[in-house]
């Protein structure tokens, strides 16, 4: 008789209670703290998926699940609706199990303080002042003030304090920065409140998209004073001209000019993700805004966009939201998106994947920032004191250790379709890589990647036992580093059946007092030898960012070994034929990128190749086809 799958939970809902309904449903725990905030077009269709039996759930959907002691729901009349209350519910729960948000800083932006009687412009952080309307984000507060010094000399608007402002117009005597040409308000005394409040609209024009008129008019304008021989205002002119194009050019044209958009790109680990929006008005960059996210349960990229778009005009005013947003994939609720987006800017908005074009090649841009800065992330939490004292603590606790595993090694097995298989060894000592005690392994037979584990480890271990030594007290030859030294944790990459090789290795070479784990790359699982289920580290954790890095570490290493072991393999096979020297064999490699790839060729084949010719070609083939 077939058993019959239980429940995951006893607080499942009985068959029929959950609505079909959009809305928007909470899991809290025993406590009634929020854990989890989601949204649904047909709840029930959704929540039958939390309460599947336990074994079919993913590690850390399991893990919320199990964690929470009840769920609740709340109907609303559209998925319009339940996008709006799950946004508000995760601002005001903070539930851990939903994505969290690491702005990298607080960005400095440019303001202008249109609800002053004198507005003026200012360089600040601060994004509530009232009334105000603010360019940017900056990647540097310098970058601000300098944008600012080129736009002065063309729209001389106010700079001065608000002190200084008020101490100008009360006693006639312009401020200090008008004194010295730095500020053109009123307080001046050379523009009325009325022309000030005229230059600070063109000012704002121009920066909202870069308006080429102004170009034409000045130029129009320089010609007219240099018919009428009035150089001086001619120059002046030319002078504000140059300050035009000093500002355009530090923000180049990367889309058409009418276009007002927000690129999003996006790059992600089974951990974390890191987000660059690109801020485009007018057809240029204004401003580049970096998020960096932790990920708690597994999300896809569609999802992941969902929650990022959410994030960032959630709060965001009318004028901050574009007519187009431009994101590496559409979410399910791409059009409820855009919907909620039409409602809080007041006009049409699109939300679109770029696919081609400019504005594909931009994604590509800013996808390769985001990479670069989840890699920037990563390494910063892993190389950071409190950050590697946490994550050594932490990892002594998951792993059942008696002390923090100050030694840690990692190894990886790759091969290329069975063959040419490469072992890698990667150390770390308190949290940090110590590269010169990286070690590379060749495994000449073997029958599978446990296999070769096995193999690798017991040649390494092997050296535990081995007498050190005697030193030369005369020698004046370098220390090589103790390879012979132990670790406190043995790290491999893969789940149960590497750990378990792992682990055999260990016993047969008499070492099981070393501590083993194994790191699964697809969920970021680990495993313990003996143990059937997995260790399920919180997203958050800094042990999970180490181990994480271990093992990234550990691929890299024996990826770079087999490229430059296969590489030199091919080259000492084609240095053996007669008459073919190096730059041959370079443009061979480039143009084959492999022996069994040559092999396969025909002399004729081989004969297309610039320099080589018949008889040539003829003797690497022999050559190949002896070998």
């Amino acid at each position: 008789m077939a058993k019959t799958a239980r429940p995951t939970v006893a607080y499942k809902p009985r068959p029929g209670e959950i609505p079909t309904n959009p809305g928007v449903y909470r899991f809290r725990d025993a406590s009634g703290r929020v854990l989890y905030v989601g949204k649904a077009k047909n709840l029930r269709a959704r929540l039958s998926n939390y309460f599947a039996p336990l074994r079919t759930l993913h590690e850390r959907t399991r893990r919320m699940v199990t964690s929470a002691a009840s769920v609740e729901w709340t109907v609303v009349a559209s998925d319009v609706d339940s996008l709006q209350l799950e946004y508000m519910w995760i601002k005001e729960f903070d539930p851990p199990f939903n994505v969290r948000y690491r702005d990298d800083k607080s960005y400095p932006f440019m303001a202008i303080t249109l609800a002053d009687e004198a507005p003026r412009v200012i360089v600040t952080r601060n994004r509530r002042i009232p009334g105000a309307k603010y360019f940017g984000p900056y990647p540097k507060v310098w970058a601000v003030h300098d944008t600012i010094d080129l736009m002065i000399k063309v729209f001389p608007i106010r700079t001065c304090s608000d002190a200084s402002y008020k101490k100008a117009m009360a006693t006639g005597r312009p401020c200090f920065p008008g004194q010295i040409g730095r500020c053109g308000g009123p307080c001046s005394m050379k523009v009325t409140i009325e022309e000030h409040r005229a230059i600070v609209d063109d000012f704002v024009a121009f920066m909202a998209g870069g308006d080429q008129r102004f170009s034409r008019e000045l130029n129009a304008r320089m010609r007219e004073a240099s018919a009428a021989m009035d150089y001086e205002a001619a120059a002046v002119y030319r002078d504000r001209l140059q300050a035009i194009d000093a500002v355009l050019n530090k923000s180049a044209l990367v889309l058409s000019e009418d276009t007002d958009a927000d690129l999003f790109g996006i790059a992600e680990d089974e951990l974390s993700a890191a987000v660059q929006q690109f801020v485009i008005r007018g057809g240029r960059v204004r401003g580049v805004r970096a998020t960096t996210i932790d990920k708690e349960i597994d999300i896809d990229g569609a999802d992941l966009v969902d929650q990022v778009v959410q994030r960032a005009y959630g709060d965001a005013a009318a004028a901050d939201i574009p007519r187009q947003v431009l994101v590496p994939a559409l979410p399910e609720d791409a059009a409820e998106l855009e919907m909620w987006l039409r409602e809080r800017r007041g006009k049409q908005v699109s939300i679109q994947v770029a696919q081609r074009g400019r504005k594909a090649e931009l994604l590509k841009t800013a996808n390769l920032n985001a990479q670069q800065a989840l890699i920037l992330h990563k390494t910063r939490r892993t190389s950071d004191y409190v950050a590697r004292t946490q994550a050594l603590t932490d990892l002594q606790e998951a792993l059942g250790l008696s002390e923090a595993p100050l030694r840690i090694e990692c190894y990886d097995v790759s091969h290329l379709g069975g063959t040419n298989v490469v072992a890698s060894m990667v150390v770390f000592e308190d949290g940090l890589p110590r590269k010169d005690q990286y070690r590379n392994f060749g495994v000449s037979e073997t029958t599978d990647d446990t296999d070769s584990l096995y193999q690798v480890l017991i040649r390494r271990l092997a050296y535990l036992d081995r007498p050190e030594p005697v030193e030369d007290p005369d020698s004046t030859a370098p220390k090589r580093p103790r390879f012979a030294y132990p670790p406190q944790l043995l790290v491999v990459d893969g789940g149960k059946p590497q750990v378990e090789a792992a682990a055999r290795a260990l016993a047969d070479a008499g070492h099981e007092e070393i501590a083993l784990c194994g790191i699964a790359k697809r969920l970021e699982e680990v495993w313990l030898p003996g143990e059937e289920y997995p260790v399920i580290l919180p997203r958050t954790s800094e042990a999970l960012y180490l181990l994480q890095r271990l093992r990234d570490e550990a691929h890299r290493f024996a990826i770079t070994h087999q490229r430059r072991r296969r590489r030199r393999d091919i080259q000492s096979v084609l240095a053996e034929v007669p008459g073919l020297g190096e730059a041959r064999i370079k443009a061979l490699l480039r143009h084959f990128g492999s022996v069994a790839a040559l092999k396969q060729a025909t002399p004729e084949e081989i004969t297309e190749l610039p320099g080589v010719g018949p008889k040539l070609a003829a003797a690497i083939h022999a050559h190949l086809a002896s070998g």
